[in-house]
C-alpha cells in the first residue's frame, strides 16, 4: 500500500494512491494515518481496503507529511560509503547518530525556509524507515518486524552551521528542514529495503543517485 495525508496545512485528510498512481479519499475508513493505522493491527485492516473502491481525489492537492504521531527523528550521519567518498571523510566505525526536531518536519512539496545568515544550504536524500511498534533493545534478526513502512525523506542541512561545532542541531533541525513524503509505502510493498534505488533532481538536474546496498549504517527512522 501506499499511504498519504493531502490537504491544507493542519487539515490533511488520509489518503491511498491506487494501482494506476491515482490518489483515493481514505477518509471514511479511518481519520487520519498515524500509529494506530500504522500497528500491525491497523495496516492488517488498511490492507482489507481495495483502493478502486474509494472516492477519487479531484485536482492535485497539497500533500502533507504521510502520517502524524511522529515522536523521535532519528538519523545516522555518513550512512552511504559514496557520501562518505564524496565529502572526502572516512568511512566511520561507529554509526553517528543525531536527532532532528520534530519541528522541523514538513510536507514534501512545501517551501524549506533558508535561516537567517545561512550560505551553505544543501539537500540530501534518504530513505526513512517508520517504525509502526515499539522497538528497544532489538536484535538486528528482528528489526524489521517492527517496520511499518519506508518513505523519502530530504535531509536537508546548512553546512556552515553543521560544522561549526561538534554538535548538528542547529544545521540540520531548523524549522523546514525535513520534507517527508509525498506517501509511505507498506512492507508488503518492499520485500528487500537493501536494493531500492535513491536519487535527487535540483531544478530538473540529477544531483545524487545511488542504491541502498552501498549503506553502511541504518537510515532515518522515526
Amino acid at each position: 500500500m501506499k499511504l498519504c495525508r493531502y490537504g491544507k496545512n493542519g487539515y490533511e485528510k488520509p489518503g491511498m494512491i491506487d494501482a494506476d498512481g491515482r490518489l483515493r479519499d481514505l477518509s471514511k475508513i479511518v481519520d487520519s494515518i498515524g500509529p494506530n493505522e500504522l500497528s500491525p493491527r491497523g495496516l492488517k485492516m488498511l490492507t482489507k481496503v481495495k483502493s478502486e473502491s474509494l472516492p477519487l481525489v479531484a485536482n492535485h492537492p497539497r500533500m502533507g507529511v504521510p502520517y502524524i504521531g511522529i515522536g523521535k527523528f532519528i538519523a545516522i550521519g555518513l550512512n552511504y560509503s559514496d557520501h562518505a567518498k564524496e565529502a572526502g571523510l572516512p568511512i566511520p566505525t561507529e554509526p553517528v547518530v543525531f536527532m532532528k526536531a520534530t519541528t522541523c518536519i514538513n510536507g514534501p512539496n512545501d517551501d524549506v525556509i533558508q535561516p537567517r545568515n545561512s550560505t551553505k544550504l544543501d539537500w540530501e536524500v534518504e530513505l526513512g524507515v517508520v517504525i509502526g511498534t515499539k522497538a528497544q533493545y532489538v536484535s538486528e534478526d528482528k528489526a524489521l518486524e517492527h517496520v511499518a513502512g519506508y518513505c523519502v525523506i530530504n535531509d536537508v542541512s546548512e553546512r556552515s552551521f553543521q560544522q561549526a561545532t561538534s554538535q548538528w542541531d542547529k544545521g540540520k533541525g531548523f524549522d523546514t528542514a525535513g520534507p517527508i513524503g509525498p506517501w509511505l509505502v507498506t512492507t508488503d510493498e518492499i520485500t528487500d529495503p537493501q536494493t531500492l534505488e535513491l536519487w535527487l533532481d535540483v531544478n530538473g538536474k540529477r544531483m545524487q543517485s545511488g542504491n541502498t546496498r552501498t549503506m553502511i549504517f541504518s537510515v532515518c527512522s522515526m
